[in-house]
């Protein structure tokens, strides 16, 4: 079941105040019916729903993976730089990215007109794994680990849950975090007496960064990535950690 006015507003008719004013206004018929309230649920599959005599389609559910260039916004649109939208291109629905990374912040992004799966992987409760590759100005001091494993306490006295951390050079290390606090990354490192240098992030959730996308470059999920991200885990990862 979905709200009405939603199920509009995905199917393309408009942002979510017009449709609200095409029912209002009477122009839209549920199985013939005309209805008002715009916050009436219906079956997107089994009622027949219709604005001035045009059927209307439930929306199809897309999630795509972008590999997020440095230079641009995770926004809809921006008036100062170009947006994640724009290396997507016009797709229909009402596309839009899930969660955000910072302007020169690389790496994987989701992009869906899901908002019900946006909202499951982005809540604070759900504690969804992203991991970085993060490259540093300076080399990596392994007396942070302990620090970063117990929570880390960052600027302004704020804690941070326990994360991992994985070194993989002198300037690079994976760190994988269970929360999204604002500039964690940067704000972390610069805990450790050291600065980001390169920020990448190679894996949401359960799924990893296609390396055969190029930045700027996207791709559809498939169904069998889809259904990892709603169950909130893949076999990969309940058989080891990647780092």
């Amino acid at each position: 079941m979905m709200r009405l006015d939603k199920l509009l507003s995905h199917a393309g008719w408009g942002s979510r105040k017009q449709v609200r004013e095409l029912i209002r206004k009477g122009r839209v018929q549920v199985n013939g019916q005309t209805v008002r309230k715009d916050d009436l649920h219906v079956d997107e599959l089994q009622d027949q729903v219709t604005v001035e005599d045009k059927q209307v389609s439930a929306p199809k559910e897309i999630v795509l993976m972008l590999h997020k260039p440095a230079g641009v916004v995770s926004a809809i649109r921006d008036d100062r730089y170009p947006t994640v939208m724009d290396c997507v291109g016009t797709l229909p629905g009402s596309l839009f990215p899930v969660g955000r990374l910072d302007r020169d912040t690389t790496g994987l992004l989701l992009i869906t007109n899901n908002g019900a799966l946006a909202h499951d992987l982005l809540a604070p409760k759900k504690h969804v794994e992203k991991t970085y590759e993060v490259v540093l100005k300076k080399d990596w001091d392994p007396r942070w680990q302990t620090a970063i494993e117990q929570g880390l306490t960052i600027d302004q006295g704020e804690v941070c849950r326990s994360a991992h951390v994985c070194q993989k050079d002198t300037r690079k290390i994976l760190l994988t975090l269970h929360e999204g606090k604002y500039h964690q990354v940067k704000r972390m490192m610069l805990a450790c007496d050291n600065e980001v240098a390169q920020l990448k992030r190679i894996r949401f959730g359960p799924l990893m960064l296609d390396e055969t996308l190029a930045p700027g470059q996207w791709r559809f999920c498939s169904e069998a990535e889809i259904r990892a991200l709603k169950q909130g885990r893949s076999q990969e990862e309940r058989q080891k950690r990647i780092v």
